[in-house]
C-alpha cells in the first residue's frame, strides 16, 4: 500500500546507461513534490518483496538515508525491482520518454542556461553532441558549471557537470585565465576544479602557464575551501614567464 507519512525522494536506478546517452545517469533522485505526487498516483498498491540488483525505484521517507536498503522490513523505504513496475510508472521514469521525469529535468536545466549558452545546452539535454559554442564569455561558464542546483542529484546532475566543463576544456589557458578575475564565488569554485582536473593537467606544461595573480587566486581559494585540489594546483598550475618577478 502507498505509505501515511510524507515521501522526501525517489530513487531510481536502472543500471548500465545505454551507448548514445552518455549524459544520462543511470541513478537519478525526484523531489519536487508534484513530481512526487505523480509517482506516488501510479505506485503500485501492494508491497513487491522481491529485489533485484537489475534496477529498482526506491521510495524513502528518511532525507538522511543514503541509498536503497538491502532490508525487506526497514520502514524507511519501499523498493520496487524493474521488472515489477507497472506500465505508467515506468513510462514515467524512463529517461529515454521526452514526457518522462528524467527529461523534465535536462529541460529544467537548460531553461535555467546562461542566455548564450542556452541553445547548446537544450542540444544536450536533447543527448546530441553540439560542438562548445565560442566566443562566449568564459567567465559565466565558470559560473554556469559553480551555481548550487536545487536538486543537485536529479536526471540533470551529469549534464550540469559535462555541458560547461566542455566549453572550458575547449578554450585557449589564456583565456580560461582571464576569466578567472571576472567570475564571481560559484564561479570561482568551478575554476579551481576545473584547473585541478584531468581536462586541464593533461595540457602541455607550455598550455599550463598562467599569470601569477591568477595562480595566487586559484591556490589561496583551494587552500581555505578545497585543500584537496590545492597539491594537483600547486604541482601542475605553472606560472607564466610574464608573470614571474624579477628581483635584482
Amino acid at each position: 500500500m502507498n505509505p501515511t507519512s510524507a515521501v522526501e525522494c525517489v530513487r531510481v536506478h536502472d543500471g548500465e546507461v545505454p551507448d548514445g546517452r552518455p549524459h544520462h545517469p543511470a541513478t537519478y533522485e525526484i523531489r519536487r513534490p508534484q513530481e512526487l505526487a505523480e509517482v506516488l498516483a501510479v505506485w503500485p498498491d501492494e508491497p513487491v518483496a522481491a529485489h533485484s540488483d537489475a534496477g529498482f525505484v526506491c521510495m524513502c521517507w528518511d532525507p538522511a538515508h543514503a541509498g536503497p536498503s538491502r532490508d525487506a522490513h526497514d520502514p524507511r523505504v519501499r523498493e520496487l525491482p524493474d521488472a515489477a513496475r507497472p506500465q505508467p510508472l515506468a513510462r514515467l521514469l524512463d529517461r529515454d520518454s521526452p514526457d518522462g521525469i528524467p527529461a523534465r529535468h535536462r529541460a529544467r536545466w537548460a531553461a535555467a542556461a546562461p542566455g548564450a549558452l542556452r541553445g547548446y545546452a537544450e542540444a544536450m539535454a536533447r543527448g546530441e553532441e553540439p560542438q562548445p559554442p565560442t566566443g562566449i564569455a568564459l567567465a559565466t561558464a565558470f559560473t554556469w558549471r559553480g551555481a548550487v542546483r536545487e536538486h543537485p542529484l536529479d536526471a540533470a546532475s551529469l549534464l550540469a557537470e559535462v555541458a560547461p566543463l566542455r566549453v572550458l576544456a575547449a578554450a585557449p589557458t589564456a583565456e580560461l585565465a582571464r576569466a578567472v578575475c571576472e567570475t564571481d564565488g560559484d564561479g570561482l569554485d568551478a575554476a579551481v576544479r576545473f584547473f585541478a582536473s584531468e581536462e586541464f593537467t593533461a595540457r602541455h606544461p607550455k598550455h599550463r602557464r598562467v599569470p601569477d595573480s591568477v595562480r595566487d587566486v586559484l591556490l589561496r581559494y583551494a587552500r581555505s575551501r578545497r585543500p584537496g585540489d590545492l597539491a594537483v594546483l600547486e604541482r601542475r598550475l605553472l606560472r607564466a614567464p610574464g608573470g614571474r618577478v624579477r628581483r635584482s
